[in-house]
């Protein structure tokens, strides 16, 4: 790692407001002048790597992700508020829940899903006012909350206590931004009390978890959804999950769950309005498409298309734009000397628009996720992730976006004004103010 390019302290704090604001300018002139991996130095002795090479982050996420763990970013800082789920935690520990957790999203159990999260699809767009543009991220918010709420609960009753559980997990995030990019404040950010005001927000969050899952139990009735998953789920031993690590688990789902998904789906609004004959050529996919009876998942896998564009605004807007590892030992790549204790940073968003791997990267153009042209872009293409700690609820997520994108195009033709759409990159890429203009379709 010595003999990488080093970005020095000085030049972190000159920068330190546009940092604040958005990294992402400041992270692509640092690639764009020192090449695919380069450390930045945020201490006398504290430093941190940034890459955008396939090649390493494969070596670190798949052929050598042993010798990896998540950082205390999100073992520490982001389980303060959403507990030790399968997000926020390593070793035995991740891997004994993501073990327990995975089946629920086996593709033959979503099946019985997929009636509730196009209800609740549904009851969130048939209201889009068609008379003014609008901010897009709030429908789709809204859209991707009830979806994971639903396909969890099974129950239309709990509007209030859903509608504060994302209140509670919306402020806790921008709390968490505000602790990881300005450190140097943390001092006042506890002394002040606020890290403790969000922390009791946190437990709210959790007593409203306990109450449902509680009822739930003592109701002895099966859903057949998330919850009775997760419920049914046993150790090696045949125990079922602690009261804790079960409200852990379905608080990670609800934040990760419905966060990334809203994210996604505004940015896909905003690129097929943006270009309409990409959008007309979706919907005359889609326009004789009822998503209904026992094969909606085998209509969802023939509509090419519709999952093209989703994948293609996931490459230019990829909702974990930055994933983090640190080096449990030390270990070498390509000549490369990665110490114990290396945190990485790896750059998914400057991968994904590298003109070294991508055609015109900052173009939207779907043709490119074409089956006969995928393989090509295998290595260089990470939206979900990859190896062990993959998304575990990826196939969820994309069934999810396909019947929303669906819906949205048979009923709406959609447009904008925007020439770009403004970035806020937080836990995730969020976007702001999309102004979309919605016209039903007759």
């Amino acid at each position: 790692m010595q003999k990488t390019p080093i970005v020095s302290q000085f030049e972190v704090f000159k920068n330190s407001k546009r940092i604040l604001k958005n990294p992402l300018p400041f992270h692509r002139e640092n690639f764009e002048k020192y090449g695919d991996v380069f450390r930045v130095k945020i201490g006398v002795k504290e430093e941190l790597a940034f890459t955008r090479s396939p090649q390493l982050i494969k070596h670190i996420l798949q052929k050598q992700h042993k010798k990896y763990h998540k950082s205390s970013l999100q073992t520490k800082d982001l389980a303060k508020y959403i507990g030790h789920g399968i997000l926020t935690s390593n070793g035995e520990h991740w891997r004994t829940h993501r073990r327990m957790v995975q089946p629920a999203f086996h593709k033959k159990k979503l099946q019985n899903l997929m009636a509730t999260i196009r209800e609740a699809i549904l009851l969130e767009i048939k209201n889009i006012p068609v008379t003014h543009p609008i901010d897009v991220y709030p429908i789709m918010s809204n859209l991707a909350f009830q979806v994971v709420a639903k396909s969890l609960f099974s129950r239309d009753d709990i509007q209030e206590e859903m509608s504060q559980l994302q209140y509670i997990t919306e402020t806790n995030q921008r709390m968490l931004i505000k602790e990881m990019r300005q450190p140097y404040l943390n001092w006042w950010f506890q002394l002040s009390g606020q890290i403790r005001k969000h922390l009791n927000l946190a437990k709210d969050g959790q007593a409203i978890l306990h109450q449902l899952i509680e009822g739930r139990r003592n109701s002895a009735v099966e859903k057949d959804d998330l919850l009775d998953m997760l419920l049914q789920a046993r150790y090696e031993d045949g125990t079922a999950m602690a009261k804790e690590q079960l409200i852990d688990e379905v608080l990670i789902l609800f934040t990760a769950g419905h966060e990334t998904t809203a994210n996604a789906l505004s940015f896909l609004v905003f690129l097929l309005a943006k270009h309409p004959e990409i959008q007309e050529k979706a919907y005359q996919e889609v326009k004789n498409i009822t998503l209904e009876g026992d094969d909606v998942l085998i209509q969802l896998l023939e509509l090419k298309y519709v999952q093209q564009c989703i994948e293609e605004a996931m490459r230019l807007y990829p909702p974990a734009y930055i994933i983090d590892r640190v080096a449990i030992e030390d270990d070498e790549f390509e000549g490369l000397n990665i110490p114990k204790d290396s945190l990485v940073l790896m750059s998914i968003y400057e991968l994904h628009r590298n003109e070294n791997f991508w055609e015109a990267p900052n173009e939207f153009n779907p043709e490119r996720f074409d089956a006969s042209k995928k393989k090509e872009y295998q290595e260089y293409y990470y939206p979900f992730g990859a190896g062990p700690r993959m998304c575990v609820g990826n196939n969820f997520a994309m069934y999810e976006m396909i019947i929303a994108a669906t819906e949205l195009l048979q009923k709406y033709e959609m447009t904008t004004a925007l020439p770009e759409v403004t970035i806020n990159p937080l836990i995730s890429l969020k976007p702001e103010n999309v102004l979309i203009s919605f016209t039903a379709r007759n």
